[in-house]
């Protein structure tokens, strides 16, 4: 699995190169201090075991045989017979092949050299061909199993030091990109949060810097989009208004025709106020509790009537969902218009909660045509009125609002044709 995470990333590395590190100080202690250590004693004791094995040595110690088995004895090399438990310790110590051919050369015999542990020091084990049925044991003294005890010790406590210490680094380095990447979510979100203070190394700062212009230059084209639409929808709405008050004065005979002409100026403010809508932002500084429940009904009520009964399925109890209850009722309103629009007579609304009760949902369904699959995710997208089998009518800013509300509230859409005909649309948003 990749790990994408550049604080994860970061830690994995420490670990490696730490690994690594140790690897090699212990590669580093054997081969260097250790190795050399075994390598002349594995001389001396050669030299003293083949004066034991070779009476006519010509060496320039003349000693007698009893002799030198003294001289073995006081560096503590003893002889056993190869049986019972003295072949058992041999058997079950571990063979050390770097010893055992460095032995065979100087004796001038096959000997096999083993090392284990008694009374928590260190015996090396001797057997050699030329003394079939008889083991020797030498006894290292000097290098008890608990000297390596401060070995590993220390390095166990530094590695949890440059482990921590790591974590605390790449922790505080990340500390700016982590308010960086809430940030930028908020304005993901439509929010326009302060100013970042530009701290941490100079690549941060130099993207903290630019988010934080950026952002004042996003907060400008808002203000500036708001300050436009509400100039056009001023400027629009007051000549409509003059138009519809002349039309409503015409004479009776014209009647036929200023229906027409007030239609056609409601349906303009519909549409201006749908643009209205779409450009309105949300602001997490209005959100409030809202009971779920409470908002679709209402909901229900204003748009169903004697011609259509909304058909209604509560979930008791929910959760109370954190937004701004305008916002809210209006993507509610804008599915279940729809639902009117085309349901073929049929709409029902629903509420729930999710398993872990973190989330509370809304579905709206209806018995209509239902959507093309290859067009329910166009469908959200502005100016998109669907295939022609719901319908061309209004502006195709319905589903975008939706979807914009949805998402400044930190919830998820899912829109998808129902298997007995007509389409489902569930609206899910996350708890106070």
């Amino acid at each position: 699995m990749r790990v994408r995470s550049s604080f994860t990333q970061t830690i994995v590395l420490f670990l490696i190169l730490l690994a690594v590190n140790q690897l090699y100080s212990y590669y580093a202690v054997f081969n260097y201090a250790l190795l050399p250590s075994l390598q002349q004693f594995n001389k001396i004791l050669a030299h003293e075991i083949s004066l034991m094995l070779d009476d006519s040595s010509d060496q320039d110690i003349s000693l007698d045989a009893p002799v030198r088995r003294k001289v073995l004895e006081k560096l503590g090399v003893t002889a056993h017979s190869a049986s019972g438990e003295m072949e058992k310790a041999f058997e079950h110590s571990y063979r050390i092949d770097l010893m055992s051919d460095e032995m065979t050369a100087q004796l001038g015999s096959p000997t096999i050299v083993r090392m284990g542990v008694e009374d928590k020091s260190y015996v090396l084990w001797m057997k050699i061909k030329k003394l079939p049925n008889v083991l020797l044991r030498i006894p290292l003294t000097e290098l008890q199993e608990g000297d390596f005890a401060p070995l590993f010790r220390n390095s166990l406590i530094m590695a949890i030091i440059i482990i921590l210490g790591g974590w605390v680094f790449v922790r505080l380095q990340n500390r700016p990109l982590k308010k960086l990447e809430y940030a930028a979510k908020a304005v993901g979100r439509g929010e326009i949060p302060p100013p970042l203070e530009e701290i941490g190394p100079s690549e941060i700062r130099s993207v903290t810097n630019a988010f934080n212009q950026m952002s004042k230059g996003i907060q400008a084209v808002e203000e500036d989009r708001a300050l436009l639409m509400a100039g056009i929808s001023h400027d629009l709405r007051t000549p409509l208004t003059r138009i519809r008050l002349a039309t409503e004065m015409m004479s009776p005979e014209d009647s036929y025709l200023a229906e027409g002409i007030i239609s056609d100026t409601e349906e303009c403010n519909q549409i201006i106020g749908q643009f209205m809508d779409y450009l309105k932002p949300v602001s997490t500084d209005s959100f409030c509790s809202v009971d779920f429940n409470e908002l679709v009904s209402e909901v229900a009520s204003a748009e169903g009537g004697y011609e259509l009964q909304i058909e209604t399925d509560f979930a008791e109890p929910l959760k109370p969902v954190s937004g701004q209850p305008v916002a809210m009722k209006r993507a509610i309103t804008n599915l279940v218009i729809n639902a009117i629009r085309y349901g073929n007579g049929w709409v029902k609304v629903s509420t729930g909660m999710t398993a872990d009760s973190s989330l509370v949902w809304v579905s709206v369904e209806d018995n209509g045509p239902g959507i093309p699959p290859e067009q329910v995710v166009k469908v959200f997208e502005p100016f998109t009125r669907g295939d022609t089998a719901r319908g061309s009518e209004g502006t195709g800013l319905g589903l975008a609002i939706v979807k914009r509300i949805v998402r400044q509230h930190n919830g998820s859409v899912l829109l998808d044709n129902r298997t007995e005909g007509g389409l489902k649309v569930q609206l899910s948003f996350p708890v106070r």
